[in-house]
């Protein structure tokens, strides 16, 4: 067995305290605990923090490093972080400044998780720094087209991981260019998620952002948008075809869409109560007779083999999923517990299944987030493609 590193895992869950973000982070943090290594969470990109019950930056930053702290504690780690209070840039929170820097000088691995931190001279003093690229398509397609600033961002990193399976593939356009990018999936600690068989719940959910627009970015003449909210249109009459109930927890930009979406059937609810704790996240999910979702287009049509972290706590908590398809399909197996759709007649026949044998696919669902996304397995294969 390979000796134990010490390794930094850098995130946002912080600047941005929503359990569903949070999650994200914490699963490379415990499953690298659960691995056997030193592993400490610091949040230093220097961002303004968000509230979610604002729906703004605001400019106290105590209740964002509070979340940080409590979390951490949840999980015995409450000693091992560090916030660097953007309202108050001398301080970092938790472990403080001088500790923090002394901690980048003698770690093995930085693992910049969502590329959410600009290097900069203390972090470029551990010797191997891991940027998770979980936007696949995005930054290959910018140092494709010449954006210099973007190769000094992704160059900056010793390794480069990329929650995007398929690309590579024949059927994947995105350009690699140098960088040798190991495909990666989304983590998940099994024994952060309690299933409960016995449970019939109603509504199948998902826990969303309608739209985003600052990402969008073109190849080879075809535009391509980083946002959900093209292909929810497409499918937003499903509630008005099928007997199932659905529901969103979903942030909306405003009054009119949370009107359009529920004149389709959908019950929309606000994802601030759903994902403000651990426990109200995990209970919504468990709560859920299943997740049906789509993906952002920049990951659907160039086909990245992209998958939701979200998805995978659903299928922890022996939910079964209905996704779209983006390439993920060609390498975890789908038909029992997980479905891929690319149309009407796939979802519609991932529904009739589940509803013929539920139980069985809530324990199928169970058994694809173990036998795929278990993060004792998907992160022992990447630091060892790492050389960690």
């Amino acid at each position: 067995m390979s000796r134990s590193k010490t390794i930094v895992v850098l995130h946002y869950f912080g600047q941005m305290p929503l359990m569903g973000v949070a999650m994200e982070g914490m699963h490379y943090v415990l499953g690298l605990k659960r691995l056997g290594h030193d592993v400490w969470y610091v949040e230093d990109n220097g961002a303004n923090p968000y509230s979610p019950q604002q729906n703004s930056i605001h400019w106290d930053a105590s209740y964002n490093w509070g979340f940080i702290k409590g979390l951490m504690e949840r999980f015995g780690l409450g000693d091992r972080w560090a916030y660097w209070d953007p309202t108050h840039p001398e301080i970092y929170q938790g472990l403080g400044r001088q500790k923090t820097f002394e901690l980048f000088a003698r770690a093995d691995a930085l693992i910049n998780l969502c590329g959410t931190t600009i290097m900069r001279e203390e972090h470029m003093k551990c010797p191997v720094r891991v940027l998770v690229d979980t936007d696949p398509g995005f930054e290959q397609i910018k140092m494709a087209s010449g954006d210099a600033g973007s190769r000094a961002y992704v160059d900056a990193h010793t390794h480069h991981w990329s929650i995007g399976e398929h690309l590579g593939a024949a059927d994947c356009p995105v350009p690699l260019g140098h960088v040798n990018w190991i495909r990666t999936r989304p983590p998940v600690v099994l024994d952060v998620w309690r299933p409960d068989y016995a449970a019939r719940p109603t509504h199948l959910s998902t826990i969303a952002t309608w739209q985003h627009s600052a990402k969008n970015i073109e190849l080879d003449g075809v535009s391509y948008q980083w946002s959900k909210h093209v292909n929810f249109q497409r499918f937003l009459d499903l509630p008005n075809r099928r007997p199932e109930k659905f529901r969103l927890a979903m942030i909306t930009p405003n009054s009119d869409i949370n009107a359009l979406v529920r004149s389709h059937g959908w019950d929309v609810v606000d994802p601030v109560p759903v994902s403000d704790t651990l426990d109200h996240y995990a209970e919504f999910i468990r709560s859920s007779r299943g997740e049906f979702t789509v993906a952002k287009d920049i990951y659907v049509r160039p086909r990245t083999g992209w998958f939701s972290d979200r998805s995978v706590c659903y299928l922890a908590s022996g939910r079964p999923v209905i996704t779209q398809a983006t390439g993920f399909e060609a390498h975890v197996p789908t038909g029992r517990g997980l479905f891929h759709f690319h149309d009407w007649d796939d979802i519609f026949g991932a529904l009739d299944a589940i509803a013929t044998d539920y139980e069985g696919h809530c324990r199928a669902a169970r058994q694809v987030a173990g036998d795929c996304f278990d993060s004792d397995k998907v992160l022992r294969k990447s630091l060892e493609a790492t050389g960690l």
